[in-house]
């Protein structure tokens, strides 16, 4: 039987967005160790599912894969100690978020998603990215209007510039393509979902048809 995300688990969330501070966290410390630990497991056999499709995923430790709850407030204006969510990267250069795709899960009442792509690339990969795709459009276009490409994403999401990318002419003919700052692939779903019994499936599912995607994003970073 398939690992799931507990009922207890996604109230732990609801109840820790209501109580956001330290005290109230000390007192439901225990609650919050058997959600941790319910979200390791499910994470552990999505890595496990992911190496099927994509074997290096396979070496990763689900323990070192998961975000911390706590925040860094230090230059926040929202002193919020905790995270409402729990959420897990899975690549294999997890300490390089902005360098590389992989596959990412949010757990979080009302909020749950999984993505991929490039995150808020930074240079050269940005740049790379930009000229991979100039240079293999047709590759590109035919993998983000395939079928299961749009079945789970339905199209790129991600901030775009407002004039053309430093060495695109205004009137490349990819224009709209080549102004994303970000390029990302996200499936959001209810938290039904998030509980039921085919939500492995559904992950596994999606990070399949995600595979692509990122492959074609690494590509422009190796």
């Amino acid at each position: 039987m398939a690992a799931k995300i507990e009922n207890s688990t996604l109230k732990f969330l609801k109840d820790l967005k209501a109580n956001n501070d330290k005290d109230w966290f000390a007192s439901n410390k225990g609650r919050y160790d058997e959600a941790k630990a319910n979200f390791e497991e499910f994470i552990a056999e999505l890595i496990n599912n992911i190496a099927k499709f994509d074997e290096p995923i396979g070496e990763l430790v689900a323990k070192k894969t998961i975000f911390r709850i706590y925040r860094d407030v230090r230059f926040s204006k929202d002193k919020a100690p905790y995270k409402i969510n729990m959420g897990a990267h899975l690549s294999v250069n997890r300490s390089k978020v902005h360098d590389r795709a992989g596959y990412y899960i949010q757990i979080q009442p009302g909020n749950s998603f999984l993505a991929g792509g490039a995150y808020d690339p930074g240079n050269p990969w940005i740049t790379q990215i930009r000229k991979e795709i100039d240079y293999n459009t047709k590759e590109f276009k035919k993998l983000i209007n395939s079928a299961s490409f749009k079945k789970y994403f339905g199209e790129i999401e991600g901030d775009k510039l407002k004039t053309a990318p430093k060495g695109f002419p205004k009137d490349h003919p990819e224009m709209d393509l080549l102004q994303y700052k970000s390029y990302l692939a996200v499936n959001r779903f209810d938290d039904k979902m998030v509980t039921s019994a085919d939500f492995m499936k559904h992950c596994t599912n999606v990070f399949k048809a995600m595979k692509p995607f990122d492959d074609f994003l690494n590509r422009a970073a190796d």
